[in-house]
C-alpha cells in the first residue's frame, strides 16, 4: 500500500500586509521625520545669520553672582553655569536625604494606633500634596521667612544657630594645618573596612554565614580616624561658630560658620515638606504591602513593635518603596527649577542670565536640559543599583 504524501499549502503574505515589514517601514518613517525636523531647524537657525556653538562660554559673564561658589563678574560663562549647577546639585542632595528622613517618619506616623499622631499625619499629607508647590514656595518665602526679625534682633538657637529674614547661619567644620597629616588615616579606615566587607562576603558564599561582624567594620571606621587625630599635633578639624560683629557705620554682620541664604532655606525647605509628603504615601504603601502574618509572628516570638518593624518589617517594604521612590527624587530635582520664582541661583535661573546676557538661546537651553538629564540618570542609577542589591534573588 503506497504512501500518500500531503503538502501543506503555506500562504504567502504581501509584504504591505506582513506586520515585521509594517513595524520597520513605520520606524523608518518616524526616523526620516526626525530628520526632516532637525534640518529644517537648522536651516531656520542658519537662515537668521546664527552659529551654533560653545566658545562663548570663555567669554567675561560681566554679572555677578551672590549664591554658591565663589564667582566674580570677571570669570566666564562656563564658570557661572558651574555655580548654577552646583547650587542645583546641592539643594538636590540635600532635599533627598531631608525628605526621606521626613516622608519615612510620617509614612510610619500614617499608620500608628496614636489617633492625634496619625491625624496630624493625615492632615499635613492631605494638605500637602493638594496644593501646588509654587503656592508653598510662595507662602514660605514671602509670608515665613521674609516676616522673620532682622539679623540685629535674629532668633537664637543653641550652636549657635541664628535665624533671621536673611537666611540661617549655622556652625561648620573648617580644616585645620594639620589635616594634611589626617586624611591619610581616613584613607586607611575605608581601605580596611573595604577589606572586611570582601572577607565577610566571600565567607558568606562559602559557608552560609557572615565570618566578621558588621560590627568590627563599623569599628575600624571609628578606631583608625580616632587613632589619628592622637597621634597627630593640633586637631585637625575645627568648629566655625558664628558671632554677630558690629561693624562701622552700625552694620551688624555675622563672622564664622555658614550662612544659608533666604532663598536657600525657602527651596530647600519647599521641596523637603512638599516631596517628603508623597514619600509618605509610597512608605506606607510599602508597609502595608508586608503580610500581616510576619509582624503577628515576630510578636508571637516576643519581638517588640520597634524591632518589629525595623528588622522584619521594613527591609522587606524597602523592595516595593524604592521604586516609586525613585520617582519622587527626579521629580524634587526638577522641581528645583522653580527657585527661579523666589530668586534662588540655581541651574535654571543662572542659565537665564547667561541667555540673556549672550543671546545663545540653543546652546544655552542644550546645556540646561543636559545637566537635568545627567543628574536625573545618576541619581537612577544609584537607586537602581541599591534596587538590585535588595531583590529577592530566586534560586
Amino acid at each position: 500500500m503506497g504512501k500518500v504524501r500531503t503538502h501543506k499549502s503555506v500562504a504567502i503574505v504581501p509584504f504591505w500586509r506582513d506586520i515585521r515589514v509594517l513595524r520597520i517601514l513605520a520606524q523608518l518613517a518616524f526616523l526620516m521625520v526626525v530628520i526632516a525636523i532637525l534640518l529644517w531647524a537648522i536651516s531656520n537657525y542658519r537662515a537668521r545669520g546664527l552659529i551654533f556653538g560653545y566658545s562663548f562660554l570663555s567669554k567675561e559673564a560681566s554679572f555677578d553672582l551672590a549664591e554658591g561658589i565663589p564667582f566674580k563678574p570677571t570669570d566666564s560663562y562656563a564658570r557661572a553655569f558651574l555655580v548654577g549647577v552646583v547650587n542645583t546639585v546641592r539643594v538636590a542632595v540635600i532635599g533627598i536625604i531631608l525628605a526621606t528622613l521626613l516622608g519615612l517618619v510620617t509614612g510610619i506616623a500614617r499608620l500608628s494606633r496614636n489617633w492625634l499622631l496619625r491625624k496630624i499625619a493625615t492632615v499635613y499629607i492631605e494638605i500637602i500634596r493638594n496644593t501646588p508647590l509654587l503656592v508653598q514656595l510662595f507662602f514660605l518665602y514671602f509670608a515665613v521667612i521674609m516676616k522673620l526679625p532682622r539679623l540685629s534682633r535674629a532668633i537664637v538657637l543653641a550652636g549657635p544657630v541664628y535665624i533671621s529674614n536673611r537666611g540661617v547661619v549655622i556652625p561648620w567644620l573648617r580644616l585645620a594645618e594639620s589635616f594634611r597629616l589626617w586624611w591619610p588615616f581616613l584613607l586607611l579606615a575605608a581601605a580596611w573596612a573595604g577589606v572586611l566587607i570582601v572577607i565577610r562576603r566571600r565567607t558568606i558564599r562559602r559557608v552560609g554565614r557572615p565570618g566578621i561582624n558588621l560590627l568590627w567594620v563599623f569599628s575600624c571606621l571609628i578606631a583608625v580616624p580616632v587613632l589619628g587625630w592622637l597621634l597627630i599635633p593640633g586637631n585637625p578639624l575645627r568648629f566655625d561658630l558664628p558671632d554677630l560683629v558690629t561693624r562701622s557705620g552700625g552694620v551688624i554682620t555675622v563672622d564664622g560658620g555658614v550662612t544659608l541664604s533666604s532663598e536657600f532655606t525657602a527651596i530647600l525647605t519647599g521641596l523637603v515638606i512638599y516631596t517628603a509628603a508623597f514619600i509618605a504615601e509610597v512608605v506606607r504603601a510599602g508597609i502595608q504591602s508586608v503580610p500581616k502574618g510576619q509582624a503577628e509572628a515576630a510578636r508571637a516570638q516576643g519581638f517588640t513593635n520597634r524591632q518589629i518593624l525595623r528588622l522584619i518589617v521594613l527591609p522587606q517594604a524597602l523592595r516595593v518603596i524604592i521604586p516609586p521612590l525613585i520617582s519622587q527624587y527626579l521629580n524634587l530635582t526638577k522641581n528645583s527649577s522653580l527657585a527661579i520664582a523666589i530668586g534662588f541661583l540655581d541651574l535654571y535661573a543662572v542659565s537665564q542670565t547667561m541667555l540673556n546676557q549672550s543671546g545663545r538661546v540653543v546652546e544655552v537651553f542644550l546645556m540646561i536640559m543636559g545637566s537635568y538629564l545627567a543628574i536625573s540618570l545618576t541619581i537612577s542609577l544609584i537607586m537602581n543599583i541599591i534596587n538590585k542589591r535588595i531583590q529577592i534573588v530566586e534560586r
